[in-house]
């Protein structure tokens, strides 16, 4: 199982994932993928009931989801999305301390028919999927600037985003515990960054 946010559910992905490598998949779905999100929001979600709820509090923060699932099989008229077998609709609702409820309706489209998950695992594999996607985007974005970034054209936000990743992820390999510090000890300190070129020096990355 293979979970993909908005971003990374791409056609041409998802066809070798299934197709080559006998995987399953779980794609969010929003307007970059413009014929397969309106398939999906202009489906009778009043006639489908809530199939799983699931809340939770902590850090100042109350939120709650609902998941609803609808068949999608070609036999049904499919979904403009490769192997797509179930349609998913979760609705977030989330409360921070002394700010308003918000709300958010996100959709995905999985492989997997009916049979073959429930929909409190496929809620599971979703909020799996947010818990690192959360984690992971705080940093690209309020560390490394990736929402202010201007690089659109082609498949150049997407290599960006991978080398990004790749930065996280030597930095943390390297016992970086704080990224934001340690981006900071390295920008006013360049010869920091040495260690992780195979130059050793008496230099850490501990940012002190």
């Amino acid at each position: 199982m293979v979970t993909f946010d908005a971003l990374h559910s791409v056609r041409a992905n998802v066809t070798w994932l299934v197709e080559v490598k006998q995987a399953h998949y779980i794609a969010v779905i929003k307007t970059n993928q413009p014929t397969a999100w309106a398939q999906l929001d202009s489906l009778d979600w009043t006639a489908v009931p809530v199939q799983h709820t699931a809340s939770n509090t902590g850090h100042g923060r109350r939120e709650s989801r609902s998941i609803k699932t609808a068949g999608v099989g070609d036999n049904l008229g499919g979904i403009a999305f490769p192997h797509a077998r179930l349609a998913l609709r979760v609705h977030r609702r989330r409360k921070e301390t002394g700010e308003k409820e918000t709300r958010e309706t996100v959709y995905a489209v999985t492989s997997l028919d009916a049979h073959q998950a429930t929909p409190a695992e496929l809620a599971s594999h979703l909020r799996g999927h947010w818990a690192v996607e959360n984690s992971s985007h705080h940093i690209r974005d309020v560390t490394l600037a990736e929402d202010a970034s201007t690089v659109h054209a082609g498949t150049a936000s997407r290599a960006m985003a991978a080398l990004r990743n790749l930065a996280i992820g030597t930095l943390k390999a390297a016992g970086a515990a704080n990224i934001a510090k340690t981006t900071r000890a390295i920008r006013d300190n360049p010869e920091r960054a040495l260690p992780l070129l195979g130059v050793t020096n008496n230099s850490t990355l501990t940012g002190t």
